[in-house]
């Protein structure tokens, strides 16, 4: 019994572990969802000589003169670019055209007005995800090494069962709003950002592990409060019924005992009351 609760505490520790290490990447990482925009050609310079307009001329003065009309044959699809970006909570960064690198701005800034509070709450619903992923980890990791009876560790398997579900149920509601915020700010974002085409991305893939490692975790440790709560009370009832097959043995054995000692006390009397009746019958005899 003990060995089978240690190695079932073992793996829900291990499952919050891996939960929590899966819900801190995601949140503090930009790849939530990635994908394309696309975005008009720059100019080509000096410093920029493909994936670029070439305008007829002379660059020099086209670059310096803003009032000289520009002419390319490049038309429909041929004009623009097609960047890569990607998203997190807090950062969007996209592709640098220009340069390399990339540039970042913040997602909140570009979140619609409307989708803001829905976006905060999805943030203080991650917070709060993984600081009750904490405190369950934490309980079970107690309950695994520093439970001396099994009435403790039932109590703080209890808790930390309490604790996961409840942070798995924040996880879920916060990974749901976060994107609604972003399929709204796809369709109504500022339009020098709104994807050309975009999926989710290796965050997002690691936040919903996250949920299915903290759910797995909870089943576990709520098993295994359930498991030993039923082979708790089965010993106890073996026990019971052994105690009381022992007391009615005794009590059987002590009925049997006054039984056979009242049967040898009449025995005993009945043999003096003999003895002494006998010498009266003696002296009644005719000489």
């Amino acid at each position: 019994m003990k060995t089978n609760r240690r190695c079932r505490a073992l793996l829900a520790v291990s499952l919050n572990l891996m939960a929590l290490l899966f819900s801190t990447t995601a949140f503090i990482t930009t790849h939530w969802c990635e994908g394309t925009q696309r975005v008009p050609k720059p100019s080509c310079g000096k410093e920029k000589k493909t994936n670029c307009l070439n305008y007829g001329g002379n660059e020099t003065a086209n670059e310096t003169n803003q009032n000289v009309v520009h002419y390319s044959w490049e038309t429909g699809d041929d004009r623009f670019l097609f960047r890569y970006f990607h998203t997190g909570i807090w950062y969007s960064c996209e592709e640098n055209i220009n340069a390399a690198g990339e540039k970042c701005r913040s997602f909140i800034d570009l979140a619609p007005a409307s989708e803001k509070g829905v976006l905060w709450l999805s943030v203080v619903s991650e917070v709060l995800y993984i600081m009750l992923l904490v405190v369950g980890f934490s309980l079970m990791c107690l309950e695994l090494f520093h439970s001396s009876s099994v009435i403790d560790g039932l109590k703080l398997n209890a808790f930390a069962a309490v604790f996961t579900v409840l942070s798995g149920l924040l996880g879920m509601v916060a990974h749901m709003m976060y994107t609604q915020v972003f399929q709204v700010t796809v369709s109504l974002g500022p339009e020098d950002w709104r994807p050309h085409s975009w999926d989710y991305g290796w965050s997002f893939c690691l936040a919903w592990g996250s949920f299915t490692c903290c759910m797995a975790a909870s089943v576990t440790t709520l098993n295994s409060y359930t498991k030993t709560v039923i082979e708790f009370r089965h010993k106890r009832k073996i026990f019971e019924q052994g105690f009381r097959e022992e007391q009615n043995f005794l009590d059987q054995e002590a009925i049997k005992y006054f039984r056979e000692r009242s049967v040898q006390s009449v025995a005993r009397s009945g043999e003096l009351f003999m003895d002494s009746a006998s010498p009266r019958k003696s002296r009644l005899l005719p000489i």
